[in-house]
């Protein structure tokens, strides 16, 4: 009796977000028809179609947010909400015929180098397959984070997290606690407030909040930018210096803040009336320390008869109410967490690579990569937005088509040349990192009196890319074999 032999594919692409659709719309591109996308979930989309909560959207506005390659004239707003991006992902997915190579349902379990074989062997819950490359686009934004507090299992109340955002619970009337005050939190607050009788907002630090000035589109704006597509890249080209001007503060000179921290202050002044509220409101980090967030209506949602800001730390969750460390305890019907998503997704505990390490591990010793895109230790293996390979100061989509980009050119490259086996020498992996140390050391990151999930528990940078983002394009433009051992 003979057992079915084990698919093989050249290349495995682990998720369908965003990394994952345009990769497979490049690599289709350029010649490359024989690949698969595993994709956990029953849909595409990954960010986008993991969070649903009111409010969602994005902070980048939607003619930079999304592909180069595929502008869309149709936007509705100036900046894209959830069902309307997701909406796009899938259009473009469609339209590019990638959807075919997609595997829904199929959560990748484990993925193990075999340097005998020189390929990957990849247990997925749809049963298992070989892989000659393996590229790693998930998600950084689709896996929750829980705060540990105590007795956080003993809430007898509905409680939820954003990312599981609980449509079927009516929260009119209710007593509400949020706890968190990141981008989800920004977004969702303004949302329920009117509808609860009383909102408590656990803050452990005060957000700096710019203007947003997101407005619906005119018809006529969208039909002259379909008629003249050089409009839209121009006005996309506008939106992205406008963005990168943020790495001002960090990368030149922090006094480069002012400007910045001045269109914050005037509208807390502006829009929230309570002195006392305003000072709970203010931040007391440079700007940019932590990641600044666009709202034009949270403030106003925060300066409400029924919500109080509070800033004293929790002792304890209790079954129906949160007492707090200066004595004081308030009931709660539900408690909503807006703590953020983890920094190290699960897939990452599941690749295994050449000397048994998996890639969390590796990231948990320190932030390493080589242009966010390789690892040594990991042949035939790369990543979108690895450790450095996302910016503090531009679109992620900008970062990700510049990673796609070097990794189509790496594939096409070993296909040319005929190689088998393709690893990031340690050498240049290790300057990459320093580099990355040095320029870091003076960045508002690490220096601006904060702390936030762009630092390590150490100290370190946890992954931004500390320079411009056009010089990273220009950097990634190209493979460089010589950073690299190739077997032919």
């Amino acid at each position: 009796m003979t057992s079915d032999p084990i698919e093989h594919t050249p290349i495995a692409i682990v998720g369908a977000g965003l990394g994952g659709i345009g990769l497979a719309i490049k690599l289709r591109e350029a010649g490359f028809d024989d690949l698969v996308v595993l994709e956990r979930a029953d849909d595409l989309g990954g960010t986008w179609r993991a969070n649903t909560y009111p409010g969602c959207a994005c902070d980048v506005p939607s003619h930079l947010y999304s592909y180069s390659f595929a502008p869309n004239p149709e936007w509705s707003r100036t900046y894209g909400r959830q069902p309307e991006i997701l909406d796009y992902i899938r259009s473009v997915a469609i339209e590019r015929d990638v959807v075919r190579h997609i595997r829904f349902g199929c959560e990748l379990l484990d993925a193990r180098w075999d340097e005998q074989g020189s390929l990957w062997r990849i247990e997925t819950s749809r049963g298992t397959l070989t892989a000659d490359f393996l590229l790693s686009a998930t998600g950084l934004f689709a896996e929750a984070k829980y705060p540990r507090l105590p007795g956080i299992d003993s809430f007898a109340g509905t409680s939820f997290h954003s990312l599981h955002w609980n449509h079927d619970h009516d929260l009119t009337g209710e007593r509400v606690a949020v706890i968190g005050t990141g981008a989800s939190a920004v977004q969702f607050v303004p949302e329920i407030q009117p509808k609860v009788a009383q909102l408590l907002l656990f803050q452990r630090s005060a957000p700096w909040i710019v203007p947003r000035m997101d407005r619906r589109t005119l018809e006529l704006e969208r039909r002259l930018l379909r008629r003249i597509p050089l409009a839209q890249r121009a006005i996309r080209g506008g939106f992205y210096a406008a963005i990168e001007t943020f790495g001002l503060i960090s990368l030149v000179d922090q006094r480069f803040r002012h400007p910045y921290e001045a269109l914050g202050r005037l509208q807390l002044l502006r829009q929230v009336r309570d002195r006392e509220l305003r000072k709970k409101l203010t931040p007391d980090y440079v700007i940019g320390c932590k990641r600044a967030i666009f709202s034009d209506t949270y403030l106003p949602a925060l300066d409400q008869p029924n919500v109080d800001v509070v800033t004293q730390p929790i002792a304890e969750i209790r079954p129906h109410s949160i007492l707090l460390r200066d004595g004081s305890e308030h009931a709660v019907d539900t408690l909503i967490f807006g703590t953020g998503f983890t920094s190290i997704p699960t897939a990452y505990e599941r690749y295994v690579g050449r000397d048994g390490r998996t890639l969390a591990q590796l990231y948990r010793e320190r932030p390493q990569s080589y242009l966010g895109v390789a690892l040594s230790g990991f042949p035939n293996f790369f990543c979108t937005l690895g450790p450095f390979g996302a910016a503090g100061n531009q679109s992620a989509i900008y970062m990700i088509e510049s990673q796609i980009a070097y990794i189509v050119d790496a594939l096409r490259d070993a296909r040319s040349r005929g190689t088998r086996r393709i690893e990031v020498r340690p050498a240049a992996q290790a300057d990459f990192v320093a580099e990355m140390a040095r320029r870091s050391s003076s960045t508002v990151w690490l220096t601006g009196g904060c702390q936030s999930y762009y630092q390590t528990p150490d100290g370190l940078n946890a992954g931004l890319y500390p320079n411009w983002s056009f010089e990273y394009r220009q950097r990634t433009s190209r493979f460089d074999t010589a950073a690299y051992e190739v077997i032919r």
